[in-house]
C-alpha cells in the first residue's frame, strides 16, 4: 500500500489531476429492507451472464443482466491497492454466485484520482469491446507490485513523457510505465492503445466524466460501493464481507 500512495501522489502535479468534493446525497448504511428472494434470471440463449457486459450512461462498465434488480456499483481507482484486494478476494465469489444468477449486476466505474497513472490506465481498458474491461482491470490490480516497480524506475522519463504535446504526452507516458507492452499481452494491440491515448479530447472527456460522477456522489476514497443507490459502510473485514449480506438481503439468495 505505501508503495502504490507515494508514487500515485508524485504524479499529482499533472494538470489533470482531480480533486473531489461535494455533499452526500445519497443515503448510507448496511441496514436494508428485507425483501422476498428473487429468482435466477436466465440469460439470453447461448450466453451467460458473466461474459454480458454493457456501458452505464456514466461511463461504467456493468457486468451481467442490465436490467438486474439488485445494482452493485463499484467507484474504484486502477491504482489503487484496496480495490486490488477487492478484486482478489470478492470479485470472484461475486460474478460466480450472484452475477451469474442475472439478479445482480456489477458496474465498476473507474476514478481517475491519483493523476495521468489513473487516467492512462482507465482509457486503456476502455480502449477495446467493453467485455474486456473486468478482466483487464483485475489483471492490472493483480501486477499492482510489478507496474509500480517499472513506474518508479523510470521516474524522470514519465515527468518528461507529461511536457510533450497533447497528442503524444499519454503514449509516452504509456510506453514509458510499461503498459503498452502490458496490455498488448492481454489482447489489446500497441497500434490501437496508441490511437486511443493520442486523442486527447477523449482524454479530457474521460477525466472530466470522472469529476463529475465523483463530486456527485461525493466519492473522495477507493474503493467506494453503492448497492441500489445506497452506499456501503464497509468495515475491518473488507467490502465484500459488508456486501454478501446485503446482496442477500435485497434477495440474491
Amino acid at each position: 500500500m505505501t508503495k502504490f500512495r507515494t508514487f500515485a501522489l508524485a504524479l499529482v502535479a499533472s494538470p489533470l489531476t482531480l480533486g473531489v468534493a461535494a455533499c452526500d446525497t445519497a443515503e448510507s448504511g448496511n441496514e436494508i429492507t428485507s425483501a422476498e428472494p428473487i429468482a435466477p434470471i436466465e440469460a439470453p440463449e447461448g450466453s451467460a451472464w458473466t461474459d454480458v457486459v454493457t456501458m452505464s450512461p456514466d461511463g461504467g462498465f456493468v457486468l451481467g443482466n442490465p436490467d438486474a434488480p439488485i445494482k452493485l456499483v463499484e467507484y474504484g481507482s486502477l491504482t489503487c491497492g484496496a480495490c486490488a484486494a477487492f478484486a482478489a478476494t470478492g470479485a470472484a465469489p461475486l460474478k460466480e454466485d450472484y452475477v451469474s444468477s442475472g439478479r445482480v449486476s456489477f458496474e465498476f466505474r473507474s476514478m481517475v484520482l491519483r493523476g495521468p497513472a489513473d487516467l492512462t490506465l482507465s482509457r486503456l481498458i476502455g480502449c477495446g469491446q467493453p467485455e474486456a474491461a473486468h478482466p483487464l482491470s483485475d489483471q492490472v490490480w493483480g501486477n499492482l507490485d510489478a507496474i509500480f516497480d517499472t513506474m518508479q524506475a523510470n521516474g524522470a522519463a514519465l515527468e518528461q513523457a507529461l511536457q510533450l504535446p497533447e497528442d503524444q504526452r499519454f503514449v509516452a507516458f504509456a510506453e514509458q510505465a510499461g503498459f503498452l507492452d502490458f496490455f498488448a499481452a492481454r489482447g489489446l494491440s500497441k497500434d490501437q492503445a496508441r490511437q486511443c491515448l493520442a486523442d486527447f479530447s477523449s482524454m479530457e472527456a474521460l477525466a472530466e466524466q470522472s469529476q463529475e460522477i465523483s463530486t456527485r456522489d461525493n466519492v473522495t476514497a477507493t474503493p467506494t460501493f453503492f448497492l441500489n443507490g445506497r452506499r456501503v459502510e464497509t468495515g475491518v473485514g473488507g467490502p465484500w464481507a459488508a456486501i454478501e449480506p446485503m446482496l442477500k438481503q435485497a434477495g440474491a439468495r
